[in-house]
């Protein structure tokens, strides 16, 4: 009887881990689409409306999930505050749930925000690029990660039932 509910644990640590890295994934790519679905708006908005910057990260912010609203909001609150726009953008951009490539994109950013509108839109249409590259990968490579995550996870699982018995 022990045995088998060791048994009955250990499977239900393996979905219960199966699931948190599944769960972790999809923030991630929220977050990556939340971003260039932004940034984007970003784009439009200084080259259409000429909104400036701190009214135009509150707008993007309020439009966004979780963490890019808290990236937007954050630096929206930190320029307002007398900060400087790079560092603060840099420094909220490392924290962005993103892989290496994506966040040095995005901090890279901030110094080419102080331009004049040309230099902006194509430093922006620029992180856009990049970030619409790895939605792309991220889509294309996902079911095979989550087969290959889910394999992972009740292999072990399993794994470790045999061991017990």
């Amino acid at each position: 009887m022990l045995k088998l509910l060791g048994s009955l644990c250990i499977l239900g640590g393996g979905i219960l881990a199966r699931c948190l890295q599944l769960a972790e994934r999809r923030r991630r790519r929220d977050a990556l689409f939340d971003l260039l679905s932004a940034f984007r708006r970003m784009a439009e908005h200084v080259r259409m409306a000429r909104t400036p910057l701190p009214a135009l990260l509150e707008t993007l912010a309020s439009n966004c999930g979780p963490d890019a609203a808290a990236f937007f909001s954050g630096v929206s609150s930190a320029v307002r505050q007398g900060e400087a726009l790079p560092e603060i953008w840099k420094a909220l951009a490392e924290e962005l749930p993103l892989n290496e490539a994506d966040k040095s994109a995005a901090a890279a950013l901030g110094r080419d925000l102080q331009g004049d509108e040309e230099t902006v839109c194509k430093a922006v249409s620029a992180v856009a690029y990049q970030l619409t590259k790895s939605a792309e990968e991220t889509e294309r490579s996902r079911p095979e990660e989550e087969k290959r995550a889910t394999a992972l996870w009740f292999s072990a699982a399993a794994l470790l039932v045999i061991l017990l018995i």
